[in-house]
């Protein structure tokens, strides 16, 4: 977490992470944004959709890929690679003047052990979150060529299965009717 600037005589304020993602979720919804609904109508339109990957192509979980996803379509990035400036730094690169990180958070557990009145211990688990920038390859210039490649389309666009969309059309009709009647 980042802090900010004091006041004059006052202590720091750390940025609640649950506020800022909240706070993003908002902002999104207020423009008319819902971009972490559909991440396959920008970016990925010619590959395969695929969860936001880190720098060791391990994928991210929970919110942080409805919020990657999000900042890959309003960008506009085809990469599903996000690393922190440092990991960039290690793998001999850097980011591209100008560019701002986009935020993730790491949730988990520390296990507390505490001595009761008995003389017993009892072992509370206190939940944290923390949160950090991350930057999507197509940010950062100099890492090596399989972080910029395009993922490979899945199925040829054009080729849908004529069924499947019948049975789609037949599903909304049965929807349409239940609900006359």
């Amino acid at each position: 977490m980042r802090n900010r600037l004091p006041k004059k005589g006052k202590k720091p304020v750390r940025e609640d992470i649950y506020q800022k993602v909240t706070n993003k979720i908002i902002e999104d919804l207020e423009q008319g944004k819902l971009s972490w609904l559909k991440p396959w109508s920008i970016g990925n339109l010619e590959g395969k959709i695929t969860k936001p990957l880190r720098h060791n192509g391990v994928p991210y979980n929970g919110i942080n890929i409805l919020m990657l996803w999000g900042a890959s379509v309003e960008a506009g990035y085809v990469s599903p690679f996000w690393m922190t400036y440092r990991q960039a730094k290690d793998l001999g690169a850097h980011i591209k003047k100008g560019e701002r990180g986009n935020l993730v958070v790491y949730a988990n557990t520390i296990t507390k052990t505490e001595e009761q009145e008995d003389g017993s211990e009892q072992e509370q688990k206190i939940p944290f979150m923390k949160g950090y920038s991350v930057f999507n390859a197509c940010q950062i210039e100099g890492l090596p060529e399989h972080y910029y490649i395009k993922p490979e389309p899945i199925i040829d666009p054009a080729s849908r299965i004529d069924h499947a969309d019948e049975l789609f059309a037949y599903r909304a009709v049965c929807l349409c009717l239940s609900t006359l009647l």
